[in-house]
């Protein structure tokens, strides 16, 4: 099927189904119209992709051969240079037209810079959304854009959405006043622990949708990023929180964003990459798809 807004671009090499048909269906959205320190997060979506060919698709811990899942891959969102909402409105409805088609299929966004998570939230209207970031995102505006990528959570917050946060290391007085007032909770990530991550998710109702801004990880593992903050997150930690939410939680969405970068084969692209096989895997494993 052809949808609105999206064109064709590199792809996930192993068998793809149709969209129509699948349970898994990934959209890359090349955005950094609001990046405000490293630029590249337009590169985001091919460099996942190209750093997946370093993969197997067999995943070891959970006996799954990703390959042999029904996995759709759209390609990518014709963004809208320099404006995010515009751009995100264009995510929105190409989630809406996945969904249209196909009910029961669970869009993945690779971006990309994490302003675009509001439009696929927007489209499937979690009960909850679990990030897991180096940033509380909660201003009400930067540098005078209220759909800057420094805002998401609060824009989601709006929409009524539940919301707790893990590995968080970098805000605002005014960002933290407001997660307080709102009861918003969320776990610095020199004090994360997996007992505190599932203390905090298991009351939150469902579906959920689980965003991963790569930066929520320590910079050895992901130095092309926009915002870079030291005294991140392991991978393990993160993979741990996932199996967790698989098992527990029925997933709305799923999405790896602000990976940047210029060269193939960067460290935070197969992060991304490894990350992403792992959800997929664990949704497989599980039969939660």
């Amino acid at each position: 099927m052809e949808f609105l807004y999206t064109y064709e671009t590199l792809k996930l090499e192993f068998p793809l189904t149709k969209p129509e048909e699948a349970s898994f269906v990934i959209l890359g959205v090349p955005f950094d119209g609001t990046t405000s320190f490293k630029a590249g997060a337009r590169f985001g979506p091919a460099l996942i992709r190209h750093a997946t060919l370093n993969l197997e698709s067999y995943v070891l811990d959970y006996d799954i051969d990703i390959a042999e899942l029904p996995i759709a891959d759209i390609g990518d969102v014709a963004v809208v240079a320099g404006d995010p909402r515009k751009t995100a409105d264009r995510v929105r409805e190409t989630v809406e037209e996945i969904k249209r088609a196909n009910p029961g299929a669970l869009p993945i966004l690779l971006g990309g810079e994490h302003s675009q998570t509001l439009g696929a939230v927007e489209a499937l209207r979690p009960r909850s959304y679990v990030v897991f970031d180096a940033h509380l995102d909660l201003r009400d505006s930067y540098e005078d854009n209220p759909y800057n990528h420094a805002c998401v959570a609060r824009r989601i917050s709006e929409l009524g959405v539940r919301e707790a946060m893990f590995g968080i290391r970098s805000g605002t007085k005014e960002e933290v006043d407001y997660a307080e007032g709102k009861g918003i909770p969320w776990i610095h990530a020199r004090d994360y622990s997996f007992d505190a991550f599932v203390d905090l998710v298991k009351p939150l109702p469902e579906p959920v949708y689980l965003s991963i801004d790569i930066d929520a990880f320590d910079l050895s593992l992901v130095p092309s990023t926009g915002t870079p903050e030291a005294g991140g997150l392991v991978f393990w930690d993160v993979i741990e929180a996932v199996e967790w939410l698989v098992e527990n939680k029925k997933i709305a969405g799923f999405d790896i964003m602000e990976v940047a970068g210029e060269n193939l084969g960067d460290i935070t692209a197969l992060t991304a990459a490894k990350l992403l096989f792992y959800f997929i895997g664990a949704m497989g494993s599980r039969g939660r798809f």
